[in-house]
Parts: structure tokens; C-alpha cells; sequence
């Protein structure tokens, strides 16, 4: 069972936690043909901001620069399948025009994919403002995650609680 609360400090660190060491999120939006679309980006953050902000470089002539402009609903999805966290957020994104925060994100990384450099007219700010996240924390061992399994199957009752789930409103 989940709940759903405005996020503390806490809850908004222990989001943080568990997404500051996944490489990559499963970045969706809308596509032209009302379909949804996903692609892996690298999160440029290196804390999440007080504003509840998540960062991405994207090329300024790519298919998600356009397709944020016209439908800035956007979902963030991260797994950590050897830790078992899970976490979804939704928000809002746009283009940001700001070069002190692509110089202050700016990492060897993003030049593989962006040999210009930050300055580079095709390179572009992605932010997402979170709205919403979800997520799933397992902290159960995989032995005792497995006994919970065994025991569902065998009484046909579903598995009691394994791990933390909850709703944030940002």
C-alpha cells in the first residue's frame, strides 16, 4: 500500500538517494503521433535543487526538444535492479536558456556526446520540473523476497509488504 503526502525534506532526500547513482533514466514524452516514446538520458544533476528540478543535455534539433514544446508532459523512470529501487516521476519540461547552468553541469561525459562543449548552439538545457514521484524501495534480502514469493504462491494470498512504496506531491 502506498500513501501519498507533500514531500518533506526527508522524503525529498530519500528520492534523491535512491536515483543520484543510476546513470541513466527512461526519459518519456509524447510523440508527434500521440504515441509515447522513450529513450535513455544521462541526469546531469549533482544534488536535486530546491526546486525539485532534474537536468538533461539534449540536442537542440532532436525529436525531444521538439516534442517538448508542444506537450511538456514528461515522465522520468529509474531502476536500480540490483538495490530494488524503483522510482517514476512526472513533471513538466522545457528548454532553458541558461549558460552558467550548462557550464556548472558541464562533465567529460556530456563532450563524448557533445564535443562543443556547453556553448555549442545544438546543445540544450533539458529541465524537468517534478510534479510527482513514485517510488519502490526494497530493503528485504533476495532469500527472505523469495520465501515471501513461495509463501503467496502456496496460500494464494498476495505477498505481505515488501519494502517502502510511496506517492510524493513536489
Amino acid at each position: 500500500m502506498s500513501t501519498t503526502e507533500n514531500t518533506t525534506a526527508t522524503e525529498h532526500q530519500k528520492l534523491w538517494d535512491l536515483i543520484k547513482d543510476i546513470k541513466f533514466g527512461m526519459f518519456t514524452h509524447r510523440h508527434a503521433n500521440g504515441m509515447m516514446h522513450s529513450q535513455p538520458l544521462t541526469t546531469q544533476n549533482k544534488n536535486m535543487d530546491e526546486g525539485n528540478r532534474l537536468y538533461f543535455f539534449i540536442s537542440r534539433s532532436s525529436e525531444i526538444a521538439r516534442h517538448v514544446a508542444q506537450d511538456d508532459n514528461v515522465n522520468v523512470s529509474y531502476a536500480d535492479t540490483g538495490d530494488d529501487s524503483y522510482v517514476s516521476v512526472s513533471g513538466n519540461a522545457l528548454i532553458v536558456e541558461d549558460m552558467a547552468k550548462k557550464e556548472a553541469l558541464w562533465t567529460p561525459m556530456a563532450k563524448a556526446w557533445f564535443p562543443g562543449g556547453p556553448t555549442d548552439p545544438d546543445v540544450a538545457l533539458l529541465e524537468v520540473l517534478i510534479s510527482h514521484a513514485e517510488y519502490w524501495d526494497v530493503k528485504e534480502s533476495k532469500m527472505v523476497q523469495v520465501a515471501k514469493m513461495l509463501t503467496a504462491a502456496v496460500t494464494g494470498k498476495p505477498p505481505e509488504k515488501m519494502g517502502e512504496h510511496k506517492e510524493l506531491r513536489m
